[in-house]
């Protein structure tokens, strides 16, 4: 494993993203995978078990990780305006970190939550050439969805969960910490006790002393790419999990308007199949991938 940071210049200023590789990114027999993690507003931590993508069993891939500007290693901006943060930032922050490898020709994207949906909108906002495949976990295909499923699912639990949901990470900190830990331990990840990588990656947006300026700004508020689904022209793998908030009717667009597209449902799995069903989750994203 290497790390590092890359230059990243965006609007005449350079901010500094930080990486982390794992496998051979010179090795261009193989094609790499870079992990867009979810959010907006949590780290590349929880995406680690994708690491295995980078062993002889599975490809040999170069696996790049990465925190997204805002976030974890990378650099903090707390007193930009919600308005700097936008979809395309984080896609300008992408295509950055393709230069800075050399692999923008030949890659693959793996996204989570927010990675997926924001690896569907670079097909559709930037037409990457390189891009060969395209794997969508546990994503919603708007934000309507995900926040309907989200209330359903919450009905289940005591009113002070509920509560604390709705006063939020703004309105009381340490309460929705606690409650938010509630819903993840039946709809976010059923291992127990919680990977230590999940439980830094969570208390980096939503704990006491969390920087809360990216999951402030809304980025994603009103958004929706159902009706664009049907333009994305790579072939893509949907996942989701049988207890996940991304429930069918969630992740459904991908698979029903994406061309080229196959589901991919794991049944004792929430919202990190990659955790909770780990050596099945990376056999089913290697197998899509390929060996190349």
């Amino acid at each position: 494993m290497k790390d590092g940071l890359i230059p990243f210049t965006y609007q005449g200023e350079t901010f500094q993203t930080y990486y982390k590789v794992y496998g051979d990114v010179e090795d261009r027999a193989r094609i790499p995978i870079v992990v867009l993690h979810g959010g907006p507003g949590f780290i590349h931590d929880y995406t680690l078990p994708h690491a295995d993508l980078s062993d002889h069993a599975h490809g040999s891939h170069a696996v790049i990780f990465y925190d997204q500007i805002g976030n974890g290693r990378s650099t903090h901006l707390p007193h930009k305006p919600p308005s700097f943060w936008t979809v395309d930032l984080f896609l300008d922050e992408l295509v950055s970190l393709l230069e800075h490898f050399g692999n923008q020709d030949a890659f693959h994207l793996v996204g989570h939550s927010w990675g997926g949906m924001m690896g569907a909108e670079f097909v559709l906002r930037r037409h990457p050439p390189g891009l060969r495949r395209l794997v969508i976990a546990n994503s919603p295909a708007s934000i309507a969805l995900w926040r309907q499923s989200f209330a359903e699912l919450l009905q289940a639990f005591p009113q002070d969960v509920k509560d604390a949901m709705e006063r939020g990470p703004d309105g009381d900190r340490e309460g929705h910490y606690n409650a938010i830990l509630k819903v993840y331990a039946v709809h976010g990840c059923r291992v127990q006790p919680f990977p230590e990588e999940l439980v830094k990656t969570v208390a980096s947006t939503y704990g006491v002393e969390a920087d809360r300026t990216v999951g402030r700004a809304r980025v994603l508020e009103g958004w929706t790419i159902i009706d664009r689904l049907h333009l994305v022209n790579v072939p893509t793998l949907v996942i989701n999990g049988r207890y996940d908030i991304a429930q069918d009717y969630v992740t459904a667009p991908y698979s029903e308007k994406i061309p080229n597209s196959r589901w991919v449902k794991f049944e004792e799995s929430s919202h990190t199949p990659c955790w909770e069903e780990r050596e099945k989750y990376i056999n089913s994203v290697a197998s899509f991938l390929g060996k190349t």
